[in-house]
């Protein structure tokens, strides 16, 4: 019963779980930003890709 409450009594690893959620969180806003930016980055270089074809 002592080692029951022992363990009901740590926190240790409430900060790790935490720092899991926190990074979990960013990811996915990084990769929303990313997924809702794609279209406009394959276009700038199409752009790109397009002016330097020209150019040669």
């Amino acid at each position: 019963m002592r080692m029951f409450i022992s363990l009901m009594l740590d926190r240790s690893g409430t900060t790790a779980i935490e720092y899991g959620l926190i990074a979990a969180l960013v990811s996915l806003g990084l990769i929303g930003g990313l997924l809702a930016l794609s279209d406009n980055l394959a276009n700038v270089f199409l752009t790109v890709e397009e002016s330097v074809k020209g150019a040669v």
